[in-house]
């Protein structure tokens, strides 16, 4: 049983993307204490020489880079965020500046691709933040953060150009049918 229920703690850890309390895991999984921490045991053994590490306090557990990897991530991130963010980065980001808080599903709509990697770009980068969806607990919504704006120069979002104009064009956009988009 703590195998499969390791695996299930992976998993929710792996999806998660942070840490969870131990008392949150134990009631997704529905397991007691005693055995949740035996899985939390039995998954730290299992990922020992697998570049990930399970690190855990008293009170809740979260998957990070193992030591002996971390050079190695923080390699590729350095080369990544060297980059610049591209039109695709750009567009990103005005989406959320104008549009507000957004989920990946309504920015990957009005862009009409795929915007997972420049998400990941522009989150590691500090200029958009994921906090959960209080509508929907499976997605999380992306938000400018204080740092985008401070790079910006601006105070507030309502200091955006022509804020009104692109807000009601973009929720034009959103409210039309897909088979009327084809046709403007």
């Amino acid at each position: 049983m703590s195998t499969d229920l390791a695996s299930r703690v992976h998993a929710l850890l792996f999806s998660e993307g942070g840490s969870l309390t131990l008392r949150k895991l134990a009631q997704l999984l529905d397991v007691q204490d005693g055995e949740l921490r035996q899985a939390l045991q039995d998954l730290g053994a299992r990922l020992q020489d697998t570049g990930l590490t399970l690190i855990q306090t008293d009170t809740e557990a979260s998957l990070a880079v193992a030591p002996d990897a971390s050079d190695a991530v923080r390699a590729a991130y350095e080369r990544e965020l060297g980059k610049e963010i591209g039109d695709a980065g750009l567009e990103v980001i005005a989406i959320v500046l104008y549009r507000g808080p957004s989920t990946r599903a309504q920015i990957d709509y009005i862009r009409g691709v795929n915007t997972s990697s420049t998400m990941r770009t522009l989150l590691a980068r500090g200029l958009l933040e994921r906090t959960g969806n209080p509508e929907d607990g499976r997605e999380y919504l992306y938000r400018p953060t204080v740092e985008l704006l401070s790079h910006l120069g601006m105070r507030d979002l309502k200091e955006l150009p022509d804020r009104d104009a692109i807000m009601s064009e973009l929720a034009a956009f959103e409210a039309a049918p897909p088979e009327s988009l084809g046709q403007q």
